[in-house]
């Protein structure tokens, strides 16, 4: 699919995404990490699905091994990076973890699961402020995403905990 074309449906799904009900976001949100998941590439495609098969079986050096391959020739790819950044972080190696999502999020500043990710990443490491940021970044773009709202949440208690 032409990247406009593929731009073009993603913005109709971000429009209806913004007003739709829970039900309708979970079916929406599929619709989004598809369009997400092409490169364009049949080759690139497979890579992409063997990194997210080898992180379903918690091999994440071969996962790694291969989205290091998608993302060398497929540099421009969002999704690449972040199954990549997924990749890292499944396998406990942060820094690199957070370089990726950089990476996806200047290619493709809505993706909320990059985002996501990042607040996990910076919750893990008793960054509360910066985590919290990160999930209200999430949120704002999907606003169905329901262990955002719980994180948030439990940092905003935590917070007023504190300052007590």
């Amino acid at each position: 699919m032409p990247a406009a074309a593929q731009t073009a449906r993603l913005d109709e799904l971000f429009a209806e995404l913004a007003g739709s009900d829970p039900a309708a976001a979970r079916r929406i949100e599929r619709e989004i990490w598809a369009e997400w998941s092409k490169s364009g590439s049949p080759a690139m495609d497979l890579l992409l699905q063997r990194g997210r098969e080898a992180i379903a079986e918690g091999d994440f050096d071969a996962a790694i091994g291969h989205l290091t391959a998608l993302t060398d020739h497929a540099p421009d790819f969002a999704e690449g990076w972040n199954t990549l950044a997924t990749a890292y972080f499944q396998a406990g190696d942060y820094g690199p973890s957070i370089q990726e999502i950089a990476r996806t999020l200047t290619l493709n500043p809505r993706h909320f699961g990059a985002l996501s990710g990042l607040g996990m990443i910076f919750e893990e490491l008793g960054d509360d402020a910066r985590a919290l940021e990160a999930y209200r970044a999430a949120l704002a773009i999907h606003p169905h995403l329901d262990t955002v709202e719980a994180s948030i949440e439990r940092l905003e208690t935590a917070a007023e905990g504190q300052a007590l």
